[in-house]
């Protein structure tokens, strides 16, 4: 893919980033063929080295980006950093408050350097009370709901991802484009702040307003009252699970037809939604039995040519050999910053007919370091 003809072609973005949610919103850019500059102290971005479930965040969250070591902290690297600054469109930082104005690289600042300047900043909160707190995804999702309606009952547990982060990373992205489109009228380029508690309760919201319709505080996703009779996991054999949904009366039916539950399709007292739904305990039962003796892949292909909605219970890894996403384009191979090879999940969406593909090898610790800092002493 050539990078030119990229919907960003052209801009120039300063990432100061770490973790997740600013390098989310660096490496969407740069998919979007933004040129992104990643600054690093000397022994890499800390990420690049995280272990356990953090192992994945730096391969995932830093590609098509170049990478150039500098110590703000010094008087050169601090001039390197405002020339860089003064060549940008885009300043991306998720640092703790106070900590780029401390360096000389807030927005005021550097706004009278450089007026045009989209200064995107990734924090906790936005200003207000708790604007002065540490955040975390999971600090977050126990504040803002996440994790009370993702736990059983009096057991909050986090959702398995970092949601808030990378949809953080997201809502920057959104700001960035349009702030460059309100640029194309004003040639005045502004401040951005995206933030994990509102990001959480953005996604919270739709539970809140049930409470506002109904006066009652929604029950967790594990005790909650399905508006389905079908809508669960079930045991297979062979120790295999498959959810499987049944949410029209006419999908019931057909469920009834792939499963050879004849019974059940006669059953007057099951006729309609509600009243599966009034019966769903006795139901699901009843349907357990039945499943019990299905081999997952024989059941699948039946649900499948029956137009039914399922899905098996996929691990992370599994999804490496997904059909789908191999035949689609959507995983594509990566070199990393060892020299290894990968597969990537694109972005999920479609231009044009087109997937916005790896354009580089994820960099190495200051790889583009010299390219980049005398490219601004030629100019």
């Amino acid at each position: 893919m050539n990078p030119s003809t990229l919907p960003l072609a052209g801009i120039r973005v300063i990432e100061f980033s770490h973790m997740v949610m600013g390098p989310t919103c660096g490496m969407i850019l740069a998919d979007l063929g933004a040129e992104v500059i990643k600054i690093e102290p000397a022994g890499g971005d800390k990420t690049r080295k995280l272990p356990g479930l953090g192992a994945g965040f730096f391969r995932t969250f830093n590609r098509n980006k170049k990478s150039v070591v500098l110590d703000i902290g010094t008087p050169e690297g601090r001039a390197s950093a405002l020339a860089l600054v003064d060549s940008a469109d885009v300043l991306i930082e998720n640092f703790r408050p106070g900590y780029m104005e401390a360096a000389g690289l807030g927005y005021a600042a550097l706004a009278e350097r450089n007026p045009g300047l989209i200064y995107v900043s990734h924090k906790g909160f936005l200003p207000g009370p708790y604007d002065h707190r540490t955040a975390l995804d999971e600090v977050v999702q126990m504040m803002g709901g996440l994790a009370y309606m993702t736990g059983p009952p009096g057991q909050p547990l986090r959702a398995g991802s970092s949601v808030n982060d990378i949809m953080g990373g997201m809502f920057g992205v959104i700001g960035v484009l349009a702030a460059l489109q309100e640029r194309h009228r004003t040639g005045i380029g502004q401040e951005i702040q995206s933030a994990l508690f509102e990001n959480c309760v953005f996604l919270s919201a739709q539970h809140m307003q049930q409470y506002a319709m109904s006066g009652e505080p929604p029950p967790p996703f594990p005790a909650r009252v399905s508006a389905w009779s079908v809508y669960d996991v079930f045991p297979l054999a062979g120790d295999q699970q498959l959810f499987i949904a049944a949410v029209s009366d006419k999908q019931w039916l057909s469920l009834c037809d792939v499963l050879g539950a004849s019974e059940l399709a006669a059953d007057e007292s099951l006729r309609t939604n509600q009243q599966r739904v009034a019966q769903r305990p006795r139901l699901l039962q009843a349907l357990r039995v039945i499943l019990a003796n299905f081999d997952i892949d024989t059941l699948s292909g039946l649900l499948e040519k029956a137009g039914l909605p399922y899905a098996p219970i996929n691990r992370p890894d599994q999804l490496f050999d997904d059909p789908h996403l191999l035949g689609s384009g959507g995983l594509v191979p990566m070199q990393t910053d060892s020299g290894e090879q990968t597969q990537v999940p694109l972005l999920p969406l479609l231009m044009g007919g087109r997937r916005l593909g790896v354009q580089r090898p994820l960099p190495r610790v200051g790889e583009h370091s010299e390219e980049v800092l005398s490219s601004l002493i030629s100019h």
